[in-house]
């Protein structure tokens, strides 16, 4: 079955090394939680809102053993007024026989007003 993993970061600046650490962060955290293999993952969609352009998070991956050639594209998010800054998001399109209620969506910081439904209320990272 394939399913949608979705989730979300903030951070404070535009700066390279800390977008980079923290779609780390997210993305390791999805992994665990979720018991993803490069292998079972179609793509990654990684998004960011327009205060973001030090680098480009995809860049992450690069020092994840295992996910040289797992797809991933950056993009921006569409510019909504008063929506939530400096946050970057994903979507991992993974097979697994996980059922729909059992993914465990990731929201980090101030993200997590975002889905406060899905809030998991044990962190691994």
């Amino acid at each position: 079955m394939v399913r949608g993993i979705r989730g979300a970061i903030t951070v404070i600046n535009n700066e390279e090394q800390e977008i980079i650490k923290a779609t780390e962060r997210l993305i390791k955290e999805i992994i665990i939680l979720n018991q993803v293999a490069p292998e079972n993952v179609a793509h990654i969609i990684i998004t960011v809102t327009e205060d973001l352009n030090a680098t480009f998070p995809a860049k992450a991956l690069r020092s994840f053993e295992g996910w040289t050639y797992v797809p991933v594209m950056c993009s921006r998010e569409i510019p909504v007024p008063k929506s939530l800054p400096k946050c970057i998001r994903v979507m991992l399109t993974v097979n697994t026989s996980s059922a729909q209620a059992d993914i465990k969506h990731v929201y980090l910081e101030d993200a997590i007003h975002l889905r406060p439904d899905l809030q998991l209320t044990d962190r691994h990272l």
